[in-house]
């Protein structure tokens, strides 16, 4: 396929899958199809075309973290307590069998533990549809479950981050180096935030026909201004998202005002792109064997500690809420491609493609008219300026 034929595929694609997806009632199924969609693709298209949408999925990929930070409200530390205890030893009772899964495969120790991390997470934003409707939890259990959601993504981003030293250049005194930068980035980003806060609000409140096209290019200035100064512009782009989290413009989040061009083009983009990295001849190879194994003996596993150990407070189905975790997978398997990691990469994303498939399959449609995205309000324009 050449250039015009693949753009034409991958528009009809990003038109498609979201409503179709929408429409059977498996809403997060949406990135795992565009997976998919990218290994069908890896042997069709030529090499200038993959580069293409490899740099385009590069943008995708800061938005990515840019939506994770927006996901999650941290709550008070107090009342944040009990839920950080629970995803902790819930992590914590999966990384020696994943570990030990990432060793029959072929991993070094960095490499499984960046593994245990992304498979062990959650992704808040696949999640979330299941938990909003899912009858088998009510009252404090509810809540409390969301915040598990949420303390599994923060841990699983804390160790992507330093893990990715660890793969780079081995374990020693840059580990340090790396907690320190977080730590420093944490505080410049804190500190910025509200002043990004209010330029998001004049830009929503001066602009009608280019604001989202202003506020995505806004993200990604910052994002390269991070970058410059060495705060990486991943960790930039997350912190970024983790602070403005709470805000809200016309009763609108910040993510709902972006979604037309990070979640209907450049996120879908980046989970392409991880298609077309992978050899399709993969899923038919041991490798695809073992991850898809490992998927099933997680899942079990987790059934069985969430049944006897750590139990949510809600039905024994409850667990499959904390399952999906494809966009943490997708993360670590950048990472891990970063460094040259290949088999490991490609271990790390089709393990979570079929976690994230097995663990959704399982939980309840959700019905149509209640995973419509809100309309974004617009202004009068006789109020506003181009």
């Amino acid at each position: 396929m050449d250039s015009i034929e693949t753009i034409i595929c991958l528009m009809l694609l990003l038109m498609a899958v979201p409503d179709l997806c929408r429409k059977f009632g498996r809403p997060a199924f949406a990135n795992i199809f565009f997976v998919i969609f990218g290994l069908v693709l890896e042997p069709l298209v030529q090499a200038d075309v993959k580069t293409m949408v490899k740099e385009a999925g590069e943008v995708g990929f800061l938005l990515v973290l840019f939506e994770v930070g927006l996901e999650i409200e941290l709550p008070k530390f107090r009342e944040f307590i009990r839920p950080l205890r629970y995803a902790f030893f819930w992590s914590l009772s999966q990384y020696f069998l994943i570990m030990a899964l990432a060793w029959v495969t072929g991993l070094n120790l960095s490499e499984g533990i960046m593994a245990a991390s992304a498979l062990s997470s959650c992704s808040l934003s696949m999640a979330y549809f299941g938990w909003k409707h899912y009858s088998g939890l009510a009252g404090p259990p509810r809540d409390f479950v969301v915040q598990v959601m949420i303390a599994l993504e923060v841990m699983a981003i804390v160790v992507l981050s330093v893990g990715g030293v660890a793969v780079a250049h081995g374990f020693g005194w840059l580990i340090l180096l790396k907690l320190a930068g977080i730590a420093v980035t944490v505080y410049l980003i804190s500190r910025f935030a509200s002043h990004v806060v209010k330029l998001f609000q004049w830009i929503i409140q001066k602009t009608t026909h280019w604001r989202v096209h202003f506020l995505v290019l806004l993200v990604l200035i910052i994002c390269a201004v991070g970058d410059r100064l060495g705060l990486s512009a991943a960790k930039t782009a997350f912190f970024l998202g983790l602070f403005m989290s709470r805000a809200e413009f016309q009763g609108q989040s910040v993510e709902e005002y972006i979604a037309p061009i990070s979640r209907r083009f450049l996120i879908p983009i980046f989970f392409m792109s991880l298609g077309l990295v992978i050899d399709v001849r993969m899923l038919f190879s041991y490798l695809a064997l073992l991850a898809l194994c490992g998927s099933f003996l997680l899942i079990g596993f987790r059934e069985a500690v969430h049944r006897r150990w750590l139990k949510t407070g809600g039905d024994n189905g409850t667990y499959l809420l904390l399952c999906p975790n494809l966009t943490m997978a997708a993360l670590a398997a950048k990472t891990l491609l970063e460094a040259h990691s290949v088999l490991a990469a490609t271990w790390v994303i089709l393990s979570g493609l079929f976690l994230s498939l097995i663990s959704l399959s399982l939980l309840p449609r959700v019905a149509e008219d209640n995973n419509k995205p809100a309309p974004v309000p617009v202004p009068n324009p006789a109020s506003s300026t181009a």
